[in-house]
């Protein structure tokens, strides 16, 4: 089956339902991510003690006294984190849990409980239409919930509720609860809503999970191949096409880290009960194990425990949401990899299950490795050619990361953003993402969903750290031109002087082209990490160009003067992104090396200096305009704009420096050490020139279109050095 990652999607799909048309019905219950072995060992697991013991009595004491508590099953009323909508989370978290306690303590008033709430389920879901908080014209709506997505995901969590106590229910009870609800639901998210259940997309993800593992647990085969294939078996959609899609070879997912977590819980949950059913389809090597991939890359697309925040994303979501911890430890119970255990250590929640139980036993028994985060290119799209998501990590000093993103659109949760970045630097987001805008289940901010200015800011190209041009964003804003059109990874290397990168795109504006080059380089000698940006644009028409910083922090000073609206605040423009932005400073610079310096909460400080070559108007902003009902947060960027250029290099270094310690009353090293900064260029050779902390360096990139897999030789200052791979820093 590993063979599979280098044929056609089509010969996949073939090959794989090849592999077993149907299965025959399991007489025994669970089977789905438990199993009866699973029991065994997770009842041993209990008496012996230790992590897995504490986690089980943990748990027992929760369901214990919501058993004392009246039954809820309200008449569907709210969005989104409304009363009604997390009551109804609430249930299929009850009932799942309380199935897992039926069947390790095999006390039934456990499994009464799951089928109380079943059976008021099911004399409750015939009577329902669809929500009525349906307002989102683009989602199916659900019964229970808003929008179907939570219904799918109600599936996928009852259905194993179901499973775990199935064998403690009559024949009738489960004919009731069978009829009434489940079949009921599992068609209404396949049948019912064809649109989402073939979708290539996590809407459809959890739709076909639920169904599938539906189809397993009532003997239904036909709903099994359908969530497999989709509903009419075409192999156009359905879980393995989303398998085949939505992952590049190397296991990133298209819409970005935070739907990437979002996300491995289906496909994790349905590949085991694939696996426990019909081990013969080898659904963890499909596609040359890319679901086991998807793991390890969530893991790594994160800084400090939380996720890269791009695209539509939450940006308090971090690995420790349940999501990664079941795709942890299945991670584990499948590779024994001693590494995942130090991420599961820190996720401090050991699941109930025949998996949870080997993570529990091996942290008891003292097995942890270090987990290694690294400086890794993850290539985008079903091939992993349609750009890429780059990670740079260094430990010189202190944790720095870069994040840059020549990555493709990422479907309609994707931003405009091409060629964007993000710095972190000692535990902290320094060069910041908005994310998404919106309040996750507050309901009284727009019913939870995303924020009108979630399209009005958050996606336009303004709202991150690129390029803009004539004040448009990507694309024209255009979410269909945008997935056509993903940028090119010209090249990435790490080696013992750090990491770069180059992308480029030539789509995201008519007659524009756009090239970024980013690198994070260990400074030898003086123990110092910057990162080095230049930004190419090339047009053979003049236009305004504007290239925003987003830095989180308190402005400490500029090199240069500025002018300041200190009595009234205009917005900066009047669409795309820019009448959020309020225009508080601005200054002109010329033919100098320009600073700012601004103060973070970690107590650090950190300066751009901006190599400035031809006129640049520094426009420093605030965000907050235009938002009459206070939905954006308050936050500070500067923008580096050129006006009636065809052509324009935007190049500038980034460096962390000293720090503030208002309890002890130290400051140290409040000014940027760099006093120069130079850039030549030689035969396709790029030459920087920094002067730090009086020692000068040569940083050499060989941007050349040839694999720089061999020795090249450059002149500078009349002498001769050699460089080896992209780039090299040298001590002049």
């Amino acid at each position: 089956m590993k063979k599979l990652a280098i044929i056609s999607c089509a010969t996949a799909v073939l090959l794989f339902a090849a592999s077993s048309l149907s299965f025959q019905s399991q007489a025994a219950h669970p089977n789905l991510v438990i199993t009866e072995r699973d029991v065994v060992d997770m009842r041993a697991a209990v008496k012996e003690g230790g992590r897995f013991s504490n986690a089980y009595h943990a748990l027992k004491a929760n369901i214990d006294f919501y058993m004392t508590q009246p039954n809820v099953v309200p008449v569907p009323k709210d969005g989104g984190g409304g009363y009604t909508h997390e009551r109804h989370k609430k249930n299929y978290q009850l009932m799942y849990n309380a199935g897992v306690l039926y069947q390790i303590s095999q006390n039934e008033a456990y499994a009464n409980y799951v089928k109380d709430l079943l059976l008021d389920y099911a004399a409750l879901y015939p009577t329902l239409d669809v929500h009525p908080k349906r307002k989102v014209k683009s989602q199916n709506p659900g019964k229970l919930f808003w929008q179907s997505l939570n219904e799918a995901v109600w599936l996928v969590n009852t259905i194993q509720a179901y499973d775990l106590v199935y064998t403690a229910l009559s024949d009738g009870e489960r004919a009731t609860i069978e009829n009434k609800l489940l079949k009921p639901v599992a068609l209404f998210l396949s049948e019912g809503q064809p649109s989402t259940f073939n979708k290539v997309h996590n809407h459809g993800t959890w739709a076909t999970a639920g169904v599938g593992m539906a189809g397993y647990v009532m003997d239904e085969p036909e709903w099994v191949e359908k969530a497999l294939y989709d509903l009419e078996k075409s192999g156009k959609g359905g879980f393995l096409r989303q398998l085949d899609t939505l992952f590049s070879p190397q296991g990133y997912y298209n819409e970005g880290p935070y739907y990437q977590r979002y996300a491995l819980m289906p496909f994790v949950t349905f590949a085991k009960a694939i696996e426990n059913n019909q081990p013969e389809r080898d659904v963890f090597d499909y596609r040359d194990g890319v679901l086991l991939k998807a793991i390890d890359t969530t893991i790594q697309l994160s800084y400090n425990g939380l996720f890269f925040p791009i695209n539509d994303a939450i940006k308090s979501k971090g690995v420790d949401t349940i999501e990664l911890v079941y795709g942890v430890t299945v991670a584990y119970g499948r590779t024994g990899d001693t590494a995942y255990l130090d991420i599961a250590d820190k996720q401090d929640h050991i699941v109930l299950t025949g998996d949870g139980v080997k993570v529990a036993k091996a942290l008891d028994d003292g097995l942890t490795t270090p987990y290694k985060f690294r400086s890794v290119a993850f290539g985008d799209g079903k091939d992993g050619d349609e750009g890429a998501l780059v990670v740079m990590r260094s430990e010189t000093n202190g944790d720095s990361a870069v994040l840059f993103k020549p990555a493709a659109q990422g479907l309609g949760h994707g931003h405009f953003d091409k060629l964007t970045w993000q710095f972190y630097d000692a535990g902290e987001e320094i060069v910041s993402d908005y994310g998404a805008a919106r309040f996750l289940n507050v309901e009284a901010k727009f019913g939870g969903r995303y924020l009108p200015e979630n399209n009005s800011y958050a996606k336009q190209t303004v709202a991150h750290n690129t390029v803009v041009v004539d004040e448009k964003s990507h694309f024209d804003g255009n979410v269909k031109i945008g997935n056509r059109n993903a940028p090119t990874l010209n090249f990435f290397e790490t080696n013992a002087f750090g990491t770069i990168a180059n992308g480029e795109i030539e789509t995201a504006y008519d007659d524009v082209s756009l090239e970024r080059t980013l690198a994070l380089i260990d400074l030898p000698k003086i123990d110092k990490t910057v990162a080095l940006d230049i930004f190419d644009v090339t047009s053979s028409s003049n236009h305004q160009l504007d290239l925003p910083l987003h830095y989180k922090g308190h402005l400490i000073d500029t090199s240069f003067p500025m002018t300041a609206n200190t009595s009234s605040l205009p917005a900066l423009g009047k669409d795309n992104g820019y009448q959020h932005l309020w225009l508080k400073a601005q200054g002109t610079v010329e033919d100098t090396l320009s600073r700012v310096t601004w103060l973070n909460e970690n107590g650090h400080f950190y300066s751009q200096l901006s190599l400035v070559t031809s006129p640049e108007t520094f426009l420093f902003t605030q965000l907050g305009a235009g938002d009459p009902n206070f939905n954006l947060r308050n936050e500070n960027g500067f923008i580096r704009r050129v006006e009636g250029a065809s052509s324009h290099q935007f190049v500038s270094v980034l460096e962390p420096h000293g720090s503030y310690n208002p309890s002890k009353e130290f400051t140290l090293n409040a000014s940027s050490s760099i006093t120069a900064l130079s850039m030549d260029e030689e035969s396709g050779i790029v030459l920087v020139t920094l002067t730090a902390a009086e020692h000068t360096f040569l940083i050499a990139i060989d941007k050349r279109s040839a694999a720089a897999d061999e020795s090249n030789s450059f002149t500078f200052n009349n002498t001769s050095y050699s460089l080896d791979g992209r780039f090299a820093v040298y001590e002049l």
